[in-house]
């Protein structure tokens, strides 16, 4: 039986993490039809309120393979700790498990001090490091993920009272700060057959937080051909072995890049499959499980092949909200994490699906709202009546407030 057959009959795949990036994963291998089994050390992570099974267990180096684990298919990593990640792939490798992970570009890519030399080295466009640049400056740990531990300084003051040594930069990123908006593209594949996917447009929280992906892209024609050909001179320049994400900011009409991350991410994959019907993660099965995988004794030589089921791209918003007593609140993905399993709901208030920890009479709650439609006008009617919905039968308090129902668009 070939692997195109024996996906459509039983395929289990095992998700390590339950976090935010495990959600993702077990939400598009679920699209896919997919059995998940999630293993996490916490029984009350966000994701296993979504999966078919659920085991519980803490990879360490020294315990690299989970006990009364079923046979799987697959594993697909959804965690940024190097102890798990070289545990998990210890696991792989002795039970001939393919791993749809590139640990070696994902720990290059895990270091902003490195990706940005790899940058500056391309003669990419990007942030003017500091000090040959003017405040105001970001400052970013090296090694932290997405929004964690970014600062901004507005001028030298600031920045000094709280750096007062140069010893305290050490293991920091320093850069101008750039404003505009940000933008984000996926490249999946291996040297010499990459494919780029969908860009989409991210709105961020004061925090710096992802709070909303709108797909399609805002970005001219000619802004999406320039920001694909960086993406893939990145994915051959670090011979990408899976998935990477791309950020840049438009700045002053020219792309300048932020980050790469060579793992699966969380947001941007869900509203491209929304827009497009690509599924990134059944993308990620294909490519481990019909290509020669030294690392997972996998002996296919059938190859990559890009997907060709995507369809015309249709208008699709994801957001995050926290709902409390008082007030409705567009906030950043971090509050996903913050409120127990989570569960997939349908039709949620007018919204197509909702990824949410609410359950009737629950006062405070968060939910991840997905919402589609023919123009951008048409989802932010739908967007606003879901939210006027939501503080109808929440029993918000009239007067307060509806914050941020659709700015920074």
């Amino acid at each position: 039986m070939d692997w195109f057959s024996f996906k459509e009959k039983y395929m289990l795949i095992a998700v390590v993490g339950g976090k935010l990036q495990g959600v993702e994963a077990v939400y598009l291998a679920q699209k896919a039809g997919w059995e998940v089994l999630v293993i996490d050390k916490n029984p009350h992570a966000p994701a296993t309120g979504l999966c078919d099974r659920f085991l519980e267990f803490e990879f360490t180096p020294e315990y690299p393979v989970p006990q009364d684990c079923p046979r799987v298919d697959l594993i697909l990593p959804a965690v940024e700790d190097k102890d798990v990640l070289t545990a998990v792939k210890i696991w792989a490798k002795r039970q001939h498990i393919p791993l749809a992970f590139d640990l070696v570009a994902y720990l290059f890519s895990a270091s902003k001090l490195k990706s940005d030399s790899l940058f500056r080295k391309m003669n990419l466009p990007g942030p003017i490091p500091w000090p040959d640049c003017n405040f105001p400056l970001v400052v970013k740990p090296d090694e932290a993920s997405g929004s964690q531990g970014v600062k901004i300084f507005k001028d030298s003051k600031t920045f000094f009272s709280r750096y007062p040594t140069p010893s305290q930069l050490d293991n920091l990123v320093i850069q101008e700060y750039m404003e505009g908006p940000s933008y984000s593209i996926e490249v999946i594949g291996c040297p010499e057959d990459y494919k780029v996917l969908q860009v989409t447009d991210l709105a961020m929280d004061k925090t710096y937080d992802c709070k909303r992906v709108t797909a399609p892209t805002q970005l001219l024609p000619h802004q999406i051909s320039k920001f694909e050909e960086i993406a893939l001179a990145l994915a051959k320049a670090i011979r990408l072995k899976g998935i990477m994400d791309v950020e840049v900011v438009l700045n002053k009409d020219k792309l300048k890049l932020l980050e790469i991350d060579a793992r699966l991410p969380s947001q941007t994959p869900i509203a491209v499959y929304w827009s497009t019907g690509i599924n990134m993660v059944e993308m990620l099965g294909d490519l481990f499980l019909n290509k020669k995988n030294p690392d997972a004794g996998q002996k296919s030589d059938i190859g990559y092949k890009p997907d060709t089921r995507q369809k015309p791209e249709q208008f699709v918003v994801v957001e995050h909200i926290q709902v409390s007593e008082s007030d409705l609140t567009v906030m950043g993905e971090h509050i996903m994490s913050q409120d127990g399993p989570l569960t997939l709901e349908s039709n949620f208030f007018g919204a197509e699906e909702a990824i949410t920890s609410f359950f009737p009479g629950k006062k405070q709650w968060v939910a991840t709202l997905i919402f589609t439609g023919s123009t951008q006008g048409d989802i932010m009617i739908k967007k606003q009546n879901c939210h006027e919905q939501i503080i109808e039968s929440s029993g918000i308090i009239p007067g307060s407030r509806q914050i941020d129902p659709f700015k920074n668009k």
